[in-house]
């Protein structure tokens, strides 16, 4: 099977799991060498395993995206385990919800603060990295281009209700894209964004089950009310929620070389959902 990303590094944040770790187990499977990271060792290490185990290259990037250090740890992991950089997920997330009048202000910076100043950071880290790569590219007479992909939502592109500081976060990292597809256009990095509907994870399961996540020393419950979670599915053109497999391949196609001139654009993974 021919490696489309062959020889590439790319960085993958949120990929213990869930879409996250579809992504990453794609990258592989196609020649990349990943950089993992998870909140926890114990999901982050099983994936650098398997990957492995199938014949790739990863290792992993332990810890918080929000922490104030993560950025820097995180590119220069890349730097000094694989020599380079190219490609770019800001994949890590999670949803806190709540109506306005009863939302505080912990719940509204935590969505903030996960999904767009800590995509800022990691894009503002790896700057210098991408910038010296197109210099060394272009003294050599090499033409690489290079790849960013964010992840948004639906939420972001139509708002949700219960979700005004995760729709605010993902609305704003829509226009981060589209700002740094106007700036580093220059150094050969496409920037571009994909916008999912209900896909199957951890996250979106039945919420009658009970489960929770700990994050950041807060123990969060997710999940959909089931009769809500059925009702989404009825109203998804193709009826049902995709799978994180089927999300890492919309991140997968803006990786390409087939798509070196898409820039600045927002891919909606939603089964055809274009509302909510």
């Amino acid at each position: 099977m021919t490696q489309r990303l062959a020889g590439k590094v790319a960085l993958v944040t949120g990929s213990g799991r869930g879409i996250g770790r579809a992504i990453a187990l794609k990258f592989a499977s196609e020649g990349a060498r990943v950089v993992v990271n998870d909140l926890d060792a114990g999901p982050a290490e099983d994936l650098v395993a398997a990957i492995r185990e199938a014949g790739g290259q990863a290792t992993a990037c332990i810890g918080s995206v929000t922490a104030p250090d993560f950025a820097e740890r995180f590119v220069g992991t890349a730097v000094s385990e694989f020599q380079g950089l190219d490609i770019i997920v800001n994949n890590a997330g999670y949803t806190w919800d709540n109506v306005i009048q009863k939302m505080d202000d912990a719940q509204w910076y935590a969505m903030i603060d996960c999904h767009l100043t800590a995509p800022f950071r990691i894009l503002r880290a790896a700057y210098p990295v991408l910038r010296d790569q197109h210099k060394a590219d272009t003294a050599a007479g090499r033409r690489v281009v290079r790849k960013v992909v964010n992840i948004s939502s639906v939420a972001g592109l139509f708002g949700n209700a219960g979700q005004v500081n995760y729709a605010a976060a993902k609305a704003g990292i829509l226009g981060m894209t589209q700002t740094l597809a106007k700036e580093w256009g220059r150094i050969a990095v496409t920037v571009n964004a994909v916008a999912y509907g209900l896909i199957k994870t951890r996250l979106t399961g039945n919420a009658a089950d009970g489960a929770s996540a700990s994050i950041d020393g807060r123990d969060i419950k997710v999940g959909v009310n089931p009769d809500l979670l059925a009702a989404m599915e009825r109203g998804i053109p193709l009826g049902r929620g995709g799978t994180p497999e089927e999300a890492a391949g919309a991140v997968f196609l803006l990786c390409l070389p087939e798509s070196d001139y898409v820039s600045g654009q927002t891919l909606m993974c939603s089964g055809g959902l274009t509302g909510i």
